[in-house]
């Protein structure tokens, strides 16, 4: 079976293609889509077949897309884009007649509040539509979404948000890679939709407390109302749409988006998803 993935180039789509390796898929077998053939140079030389795959550029899912069995779509990054791109490699894979089709959605996208979910669910729905069989895997959030926060905290002492006391059950980017990779090897997976989450939610206090850990430092988390958070937002130049969206983010967490006791993720990769303060250490 030969299986393409989307966005190679990137984190989670260069994990996928790494956990496929590591299955034991052959390299010749495994096709990595990028927009650019250089950013997947390193996995050509290992074996790895390439490909042009451009989510704006139909014309080149056409071509990738021939004698492929399987397609991995690894959900696009321009939010406001996203549907239109899913669309086009939808069309192509409905075209090239693969026989299934594996897509990284959001977690709960269907009831979720959080602003990233329209896209998703919008694109879950050209799915049922297309006549395709697929896979749709909706990811909760990545541990690596707090990088950047967990390294400013070691000079500031602070995670500041305005979540109040939701939680959030993230995993690794390595995690739910590793659970693609089963899903698209898997034929007993397709017709499925799978809610994949990390094994043990936190708190922005446990999220404050691991960033203590690893700073060797005194780390509290600072809960904002959601117009001092705007206000922050502002300070530091963002316009008021953006400002908006990330405040939304934070609202939906606070409501419950991502909160989760759900042990799929790890029932399907076989191990205990990747604890909080591993995840970040690596990340980091």
């Amino acid at each position: 079976m030969t299986i393409l993935v989307t966005a190679a180039s990137g984190h989670l789509g260069r994990l996928i293609v790494e956990s496929l390796l590591a299955r034991g898929v052959a390299a010749s077998d495994v096709v990595a889509g990028a927009r650019s053939l250089d950013k997947v140079a390193d996995l050509a030389d290992r074996g790895v077949r390439t490909a042009v795959v451009d989510y704006d550029a139909p014309e080149t899912l056409d071509a990738a897309f021939a004698g492929i069995d399987r397609v991995v779509l690894v959900s696009g990054s321009e939010v406001g884009k996203r549907l239109a791109q899913h669309q086009a490699v939808i069309d192509a894979a409905v075209a090239a007649k693969v026989g299934g089709l594996v897509y990284t959605s959001l977690y709960h996208a269907t009831t979720s509040p959080l602003p990233l979910a329209a896209e998703h669910v919008a694109t879950e729905e050209a799915l049922a539509a297309s006549g395709l069989r697929y896979t749709i895997l909706r990811n909760n959030w990545y541990i690596e979404n707090y990088a950047q926060d967990v390294a400013r905290a070691a000079e500031s002492g602070v995670i500041a948000a305005a979540v109040s006391d939701g939680k959030v059950a993230a995993a690794a980017r390595a995690d739910y890679a590793e659970a693609a990779a089963v899903v698209a090897t898997d034929d007993a997976y397709l017709g499925r939709v799978l809610e994949l989450a990390g094994d043990v939610a936190f708190g922005y206090a446990d999220l404050a407390a691991a960033a203590a850990e690893i700073h060797g430092r005194d780390v509290t988390y600072v809960a904002l109302s959601e117009e001092h958070l705007l206000e922050t937002l502002r300070g530091v130049g963002l316009d008021e749409g953006t400002a908006g969206f990330v405040a939304a983010l934070d609202a939906g967490i606070a409501a419950g988006a991502l909160d989760s006791e759900d042990h799929t993720l790890s029932q399907l990769i076989g191990r205990p998803t990747t604890p909080l303060v591993e995840g970040l250490r690596a990340a980091l």
